[in-house]
């Protein structure tokens, strides 16, 4: 068989499909050993304790290495419930219900599915999170991007004229990867409601949702009045508990969505790892102290990067950003972004992500991640990205 035919014969839909970035600049950082990285954004702290205990529970009794519930075991459903009525004024009734997955990239993908058939629209808000377009395309559906404003604060207009009879959902990310600014409660009720009228879902990834600075507070979609039968809200344990690999996250469904969600779950992955849902049980139930400790701490670094980034006033335009653990730097160069990345790492051995992968591709933009230092780390980090941004763009 000649290769052309052969090519032909092996072609898929995930020809289509971005690869991912964050392995790429990953083999760049070990190849030039002693590269600090601002790049994934992941915490540098530890699960909590209780997470730890909550394993014994789980070793003690043996059905709990057979398969368990496709949405979750129950005492972790009953916890999730009250920390949704607590921290995010959900309350789950008749018209929702709680799914727990295995991290919001999956609740993500689950929704998707759920919603949607081929060919259909999701609006996204550009820069958008890569992993959310990624999985639209793999569904055999088009991600309909909307810019965002010169803050990336959404634009609730535009997104209300980007929606035509193909759109299923609109996708707003708070506080946001990758720019790190958080909307506000009447932007995010705009959304909601065009949402509402033009009898689409609101996707609410809330992954960031307890890392917030300055007093700035963090505004759940669901709980806006009556919003509960299309609004779609996914969480993730992976940052505010330093459980990245233990993948572990939740959603909140209507409940009309539970039949098809479960039939997606369930063939992708019968059940979320029982042994992870018994240290997010742990985790949920920590006391007080273990996150208000950790993101203080991420907030001192915030800090310094904030102190060290100003020098590149007039290099650089720096919107403000006051959640999760990003800056999203626009460099004033006409150097391929890709290749600023590489010549960062090569040359002065510090790591960021390139814009482009977030689809911007219009100017050289950058993702800088700071919640995975300490202190020390962070402060000779982002001063190797000031040095370097100054000498590669002013030559």
């Amino acid at each position: 068989m000649n290769q052309a035919i052969i090519k032909q014969n092996f072609t898929s839909r995930m020809e289509a499909v971005q690869s991912a970035i964050i392995p790429v600049v990953g083999e760049l950082i070990n190849n030039n050993p002693g590269t600090i990285s601002l790049g994934q954004g992941v915490v540098a702290y530890t699960p909590p304790p209780e997470a730890i205990e909550f394993l014994a529970n789980f070793l003690a009794e043996p059905t709990n290495h057979l398969y368990k519930a496709v949405e979750g075991i129950p005492p972790l459903l009953t916890v999730i419930a009250a920390k949704l009525q607590t921290f995010n004024s959900i309350k789950i009734n008749t018209d929702n219900c709680i799914v727990v997955t295995a991290g919001s990239n999956m609740a993500f993908m689950n929704a998707i599915i759920a919603i949607t058939n081929l060919g259909d629209e999701i609006i996204l808000n550009t820069p958008y999170y890569f992993n959310h377009e990624m999985a639209i395309t793999m569904a055999g559906c088009h991600p309909v991007l909307v810019e965002t404003d010169e803050n990336y604060q959404l634009r609730p207009d535009a997104i209300a004229q980007a929606i035509t009879s193909k759109t299923k959902a609109v996708v707003t990310i708070s506080p946001n990867n990758p720019t790190g600014v958080v909307y506000s409660q009447a932007a995010l009720q705009e959304v909601n409601q065009i949402c509402r009228d033009s009898g689409i879902y609101h996707i609410s990834d809330e992954a960031y949702e307890y890392f917030t600075y300055n007093g700035v507070k963090h505004t759940s979609p669901a709980a806006f009045p009556d919003s509960s039968e299309y609004t779609i809200s996914l969480y993730s344990l992976s940052k505010a508990y330093g459980f990245a690999s233990w993948r572990i996250g939740y959603m909140v469904i209507p409940k009309h969505l539970l039949v098809a969600v479960k039939k997606v779950q369930d063939t992708n992955l019968i059940c979320p790892p029982v042994v992870s849902q018994y240290a997010a049980l742990g985790a949920l139930q920590t006391k007080p102290d273990y996150l208000r400790n950790n993101i203080q701490a991420i907030a001192q670094v915030r800090e310094l990067v904030i102190d060290s980034l100003q020098t590149l006033e007039g290099l650089c335009k720096i919107a403000p950003a006051e959640g999760a653990f990003y800056f999203f730097l626009k460099v004033n160069t006409e150097i391929d972004t890709f290749e600023l990345v590489k010549r960062l790492i090569q040359e002065h051995q510090i790591a960021v992500i390139p814009g482009t992968t977030f689809g911007m591709n219009q100017g050289c933009y950058l993702r800088v991640a700071y919640g995975a230092l300490q202190k020390e780390t962070a402060k000779e980090g982002i001063e190797r990205l000031v040095r370097g941004l100054k000498k590669i763009v002013k030559t």
